[in-house]
């Protein structure tokens, strides 16, 4: 069986795939700049619906790929099938184990960026804030909107989405891989934001500026050269 993957031109500092990741990022900081002022009536409107049946059912299974575990198993499934990627382990270090080991970085410095600025920024979850009390977005930054009595520490983390940034820095690790299925990966990302905001875990800011930094943080480390082209020799069937 012959892999194929493409290589960059030596000497650009940036590739393609990386302006690309670096263009959607963007766009999604714009798109989170504007949600701000759909916050509030998202948010109620999300509180006081559900999606029905098996549409909901779909899209809580969909929120996976944006959970630490789930985006583990992925990657896990992706060395175990794709034998041209290896463990990177610190007596070998070649072209598999530092393709691998980009996936993950990719994967998962986005979530620890947002975890930092959670720790920084108070923003109170929609499910923990009284929104009919609140004026306009910025009264659900701080704890004054809050409406539990004994709230959890993360009731006041929603800006930016945790699970966003992963599932966003998944779906780059991924497509960087495996081009062809980009579609099917960015679909599954959007699934995750989409199940955060309608289970009123975040406001649709969150998602947008939580999947910017995963593309961020994963364009800076997808830039080295994918693997290029071999033959994987296909297993004796003796």
């Amino acid at each position: 069986m012959t892999v194929t993957h493409h290589i960059p031109p030596a000497g650009r500092r940036i590739t393609p795939f990386q302006a690309s990741l670096l263009a959607v990022a963007t766009g999604l900081v714009a798109v989170g700049a504007a949600a701000f002022l759909i916050d509030l009536p998202v948010a109620e409107w999300c509180k006081r619906n559900r999606l029905p049946g098996e549409i909901g059912r779909l899209i809580n299974l969909l929120e996976i790929s944006g959970h630490s575990l789930g985006a583990a198993l992925a990657l896990v499934a992706v060395v175990t099938l794709d034998r041209t990627l290896q463990l990177p382990l610190p007596r070998r270090w070649g072209p598999g184990e530092r393709s691998f080991a980009a996936m993950i970085a990719a994967t998962y410095l986005g979530g620890l960026l947002v975890d930092v600025v959670k720790v920084s920024v108070e923003r109170v979850r929609p499910r923990a804030a009284d929104l009919a009390s609140v004026g306009s977005w910025l009264g659900t930054f701080g704890d004054a909107a809050l409406a539990v009595e004994k709230p959890h520490a993360t009731d006041l983390m929603s800006f930016p989405s945790g699970h966003s940034a992963v599932a966003a820095g998944l779906a780059a690790a991924l497509s960087w891989r495996y081009p062809h299925g980009w579609p099917l990966f960015a679909a599954l990302a959007v699934a995750t934001a989409v199940q955060r905001v309608t289970t009123s875990a975040h406001y649709p800011s969150d998602v947008a500026c939580g999947a910017a930094v995963g593309l961020i943080a994963a364009a800076c480390c997808l830039g080295g050269p994918r693997l290029a082209r071999h033959s994987v020799a296909p297993e004796s069937t003796a």
